[in-house]
């Protein structure tokens, strides 16, 4: 068995504070991780950690170990950072957190081109509908949309704003009529997200808000919120992302576009590091890339879902599709 590799899992398992967490976080099997530490174990002769059903604890020895442990891998991370730089050849796992709702095409489709440009780089994407801790978790980068002051000690790329749109499927307009004014939005049904009992929207003269007629009310913004616009059950703030991915270009229209609703802004978020890899590097210029080609224009209007994006533009959009779930839900209220 790999020594280094299992000193790697024993860091892990220390750091997460069980074996669930390490094997988790290291793709692997809690068995795999189990056989990791009993092979260092047996390696070094000695008990690294106190093991019960409820805990795990450092013994002396194990401290004395992972204080060293810990040095080692840090200065054989920066070796290898050293050489890949001197390569120029980004390689390896890059660990990327999104919200749930950027699970689409187009997000699937920026991949692809990324890989295309850095095949030896293998993208661990997840799609969680939560904050997360990118050092506690182990994440290479999140991408986050936000109106907030960004947490400190991270490092962040802006990419460009992140338009939301008030969306109504193509059936339930003919069906209820075209709002002409955000007062009219009072008179239709409304799929809104989190706890919001209202529209609202920024102006030049300051914000307004209308009431809503929710008739049905989702936690989070996931893809399921487009479905039900989708399905006709009323009109939604949406991503205006969304609007142009194939699944929904042909359904949905947006209204009242010279209303804009507020608009949070998308970023690259990293740990701040001496020597940032070259995965991280290139994937944050990827994005960044992509959100110069193409913005959406400041009043959140979306192209009209006849001119279909090409394969190449739609990449570029899939940037777009990026954000975080809180940030999101705080928007639409």
């Amino acid at each position: 068995m790999d020594t280094l590799l299992s000193m790697k899992v024993f860091r892990q398992v220390v750091e997460s504070g069980s074996f669930v967490g390490a094997a988790e976080r290291l793709n692997l099997s809690t068995a795999m991780t189990s056989k990791h530490l009993m092979h260092l174990e047996k390696h070094l002769s000695t008990r690294l950690l106190n093991r019960s059903s409820r805990s795990l604890s450092l013994t002396e020895s194990g401290k004395l170990f992972f204080e060293r442990c810990k040095v080692i891998l840090e200065e054989l991370e920066e070796a290898e950072l050293a050489v890949g730089s001197v390569s120029g050849v980004p390689r390896g796992t890059l660990r990327v957190t999104a919200p749930s709702w950027a699970a689409t095409r187009l997000c699937a489709e920026l991949i692809a081109s990324f890989r295309q440009r850095y095949p030896e780089v293998l993208v661990h994407m997840s799609f969680e509908d939560r904050f997360v801790d990118l050092i506690e978790e182990g994440y290479d980068l999140a991408i986050r949309a936000t109106s907030d002051p960004l947490p400190a000690g991270l490092i962040a790329r802006s990419l460009r704003t992140m338009p939301f749109v008030i969306a109504g499927s193509v059936d339930y307009l003919k069906r209820c009529g075209v709002p002409q004014s955000p007062q009219d939005l009072a008179l239709h049904d409304t799929v809104m997200v989190g706890s919001a009992q209202s529209w609202r929207f920024a102006g030049p003269t300051g914000d307004m808000e209308v009431p809503a007629r929710v008739v049905l009310r989702f936690g989070a913004m996931t893809v399921a919120v487009a479905h039900a616009v989708c399905a006709g059950i009323g009109l939604a703030p949406l991503p205006g992302i969304l609007l142009e991915d194939p699944m929904f270009g042909n359904a949905l229209r947006a209204v009242l576009t010279q209303h804009p609703l507020r608009q949070p802004h998308l970023y690259a978020i990293y740990v701040s590091r001496k020597h940032l890899p070259l995965k991280i590097r290139t994937f944050v210029d990827h994005l960044v890339e992509w959100s110069r080609v193409h913005r959406a224009g400041s009043n959140g209007e979306i192209a009209h879902p006849s001119a279909a994006p090409t394969h190449a533009s739609a990449a570029q959009e899939a940037v777009s599709a990026l954000g975080t779930i809180q940030a999101t839900q705080r928007e639409a209220t």
